[in-house]
């Protein structure tokens, strides 16, 4: 079977390449500099040339400030070319695997998202994010939707390396306590679609929620972050109006992983034990450039 990875220099990209290493299938990674998924003749020529099976999209405009004075690139890569791996999905009778976001939620009932639950994107992030979701089952390709939040790994830019870095340098921090949700280590997430293509479980099409198990703000995951680093800095709880946005951030979007762990059979760890993972990872790639 070969499997089409696109956005492999990302987070989630990356931690594919590495859960993917030992398998006996074949998975090619690409990047924009391979693949422009926002060219569907250049996404066709690819997948026939290479008789995929299978593609896993890990690309997305994921700068959700910046959506906000930036359309357009943002529907480009998160719906339009979304659009693009469907439709080529469906010529082929491959399977597209997607990752979407907890964005598409308003985020105001403090219970945890169902896959079924009316959705009401907040930003331009979430809703591009969602018309993405829409265009895979207007084309009615085949497909696995992976909703997922607050995503962070040992690559590339994200929170968890923005906090070590700040907790070592500064004395006193200030991080919002009123936006609540679930850490997702990448690794924990390219491990469960992993198991998805490997145990041949790609024709229990959907969508489905995944992020770590637990609970938290992101003021107690900063917290956590510089505990497990090992930095002394005295981070203080604020409201998000302490930090003001072009855009309004869902403040509970706490994702129910019910129906994934039943379809598929799977333990999620828990977001404290994948976030010690992680940070040890970071500290054996500092080791290894001393």
């Amino acid at each position: 079977m070969n499997i089409l990875v696109t956005g492999a220099n990302g987070q989630l990209g990356n931690e594919m390449r590495r859960v993917s290493s030992t398998s006996s299938n074949q998975y090619i990674f690409t990047d924009v500099a391979e693949l422009d998924i926002t060219s569907r003749d250049s996404i066709r020529r690819m997948v026939n040339d290479n008789h995929i099976h299978v593609i896993v999209n890990c690309a997305a405009y994921t700068n959700v400030d910046k959506a906000e004075d930036d359309f357009a690139t943002a529907d480009l890569l998160n719906h339009k070319a979304v659009e693009n791996l469907a439709v080529v999905a469906k010529e082929t009778d491959a399977t597209l695997v997607h990752v979407s976001t907890d964005y598409v939620f308003q985020g105001d009932r403090n219970l945890p998202c169902q896959e079924d639950w009316e959705t009401n994107p907040l930003g331009v992030y979430g809703k591009t994010k969602l018309a993405g979701e829409h265009s895979i089952q207007e084309v009615a390709c085949h497909y696995l939707i992976f909703r997922t939040a607050w995503l962070y790994s040992s690559y590339g830019k994200n929170f968890v390396k923005t906090m070590r870095q700040l907790t070592a340098d500064k004395d006193t921090l200030k991080v919002v306590f009123d936006q609540v949700g679930t850490p997702t280590y990448a690794g924990d997430l390219a491990s469960v679609i992993y198991q998805v293509i490997e145990e041949n479980q790609l024709y229990k099409e959907g969508i489905y929620h995944f992020s770590n198990e637990g609970v938290c703000s992101w003021y107690d995951f900063a917290k956590e972050i510089c505990d497990l680093s090992g930095n002394v800095c005295d981070i203080q709880p604020c409201h998000s109006d302490e930090f003001p946005s072009k855009v309004k951030r869902p403040h509970f979007s706490v994702l129910d992983k019910t129906k994934v762990k039943f379809t598929f059979g799977i333990t999620v760890p828990y977001w404290k034990d994948s976030l010690q993972k992680c940070i040890h990872e970071l500290e054996q790639q500092s080791d290894l450039l001393k």
